[in-house]
């Protein structure tokens, strides 16, 4: 039997309730973790170092793992990625040191097909477990909609970080609406200086600066972001746009570095060469958030409208830096209400568009930051682990309740 609350109408008034308890449980994480530089990875860090400061749960991690050394105490276990046997020696371990296991969800993580040995640990299990969706794709092929759908149905419960994916986990996955929680993605907050004294401070006093960062891929669109800054620049020649970031590892091992040395030849043919600056390296948290403090418009020309979430937007928002990019679905949601602008997909004049009037207008630029701070207080990982927290408390105890948990 899983170790899951049942679908019956009184499970899922437990579930609303709050539950202390002062049992402490033992939530383990299995997800990318740093060494490995990837999102995934980072988000992971970044959640259960926060949970770890409360003394209601216990967090460990179960590293997704090819080859990286892991330093961090918090690693309890390791996950061989593409070993199949692996994903039942995981289940067994999780069931024998854990009282609920979280299961940060992409694909590419886990090894099969679309990532289906997952699946093979989920039905191994015999304590409940969560998943955290990090793709939720709106047009799967059949193999990744069976398999995300399979691990919803065996799970105790389905977080996703934006409430834009709930009628599409619903109704293309088949996962029970009462599963699904929405938490938003965390953003970090730390101390930082004036906007004004970093541009100073990175060679950019006088400057109106542009900045995207994260991992280097074609998907992200940079071209059409330098284009733009193409466009601009004939009306604003104190404009100067950051590119931040090492090259995707996968993409690195497939094309080199021939994408980022397209875009500066791009960079080179549109005349814009002292406007763009690549920063190659895989950015710290402080780092990133360094460089948004001293942005005035953080840009993500996306080209897919499949993107659930994103990191690097989600930091922004947190920072209440102004946002320009294309419309995919995260950014839809994070950027209604002006806090921020939507340009068309592939479209350079429309990108060109948005940051001309957000640089010419000051009164509307500080107007959006205003309204993006806001919501970017809400995402503070403390606020987000305290959210993961109390869900986790609430699930293990309903299985206490019901005698199903073996932890």
């Amino acid at each position: 039997m899983k170790g899951r609350p049942g679908n019956s109408r009184t499970a899922k008034k437990r579930r609303k309730q709050i539950i202390t308890t002062n049992t402490i449980s033992n939530i383990a994480f299995l997800s990318t973790y740093p060494p490995r530089e990837c999102g995934l990875a980072t988000f992971t860090e970044d959640l259960v170092n926060e949970i770890d400061k409360t003394a209601l749960i216990q967090p460990s991690v179960i590293a997704v793992t090819n080859t990286e050394e892991y330093g961090d105490p918090r690693v309890a276990f390791k996950l061989d990625q593409h070993i199949r046997a692996s994903y039942f020696r995981t289940a067994r371990w999780a069931n024998n040191h854990a009282d609920l296991l979280i299961i940060e969800h992409e694909y590419g993580i886990f090894g099969g097909e679309c990532g289906e040995y997952i699946i093979d640990l989920a039905k191994n299990l015999k304590i409940p477990f969560l998943i955290t969706t990090h793709t939720v794709l709106l047009e799967p092929t059949i193999k990744q909609q069976t398999v995300l759908r399979d691990l919803g149905r065996l799970s105790a419960g389905v977080v996703t970080m934006a409430a834009s994916s709930v009628p599409i986990l619903a109704e293309v996955y088949g996962i029970e609406t009462g599963k699904i929680t929405v938490i938003p993605h965390g953003v970090p907050f730390l101390p930082v200086k004036q906007r004004e004294q970093l541009k100073f401070e990175h060679d950019l006093k006088g400057k109106q600066v542009i900045s995207s960062f994260g991992l280097l891929s074609p998907a992200k669109g940079l071209e059409y972001g330098i284009a733009a800054t193409a466009k601009v620049v004939p009306d604003c020649e104190d404009l100067v746009y950051l590119i931040l970031g090492k090259t995707h590892p996968c993409v690195k091992q497939k094309m080199g570095e021939s994408y980022r040395q397209s875009l500066m030849g791009l960079a080179e043919s549109l005349g814009v060469r002292d406007n763009i600056r690549f920063i190659d390296k895989y950015l710290t948290k402080e780092e990133a958030m360094t460089y948004l403090q001293l942005s005035d418009i953080y840009l993500t020309p996306y080209l897919s409208q499949e993107q659930a979430v994103s990191g690097t937007l989600a930091y922004a928002v947190g920072c209440g830096r102004v946002v320009v990019s294309t419309p995919y679905r995260y950014a839809q949601e994070m950027l209604g209400k002006g806090r921020g602008m939507l340009a068309e997909f592939r479209n350079a004049n429309s990108l060109a568009s948005c940051i001309s009037q957000i640089l010419k207008n000051p009164l509307l630029k500080r107007s959006m930051e205003t309204k993006t701070l806001a919501v970017g207080r809400e995402m503070t990982w403390a606020n987000v682990a305290s959210r993961y927290t109390q869900l986790c408390i609430n699930i293990t105890e309903e299985s206490r309740q019901n005698g199903v948990l073996v932890g």
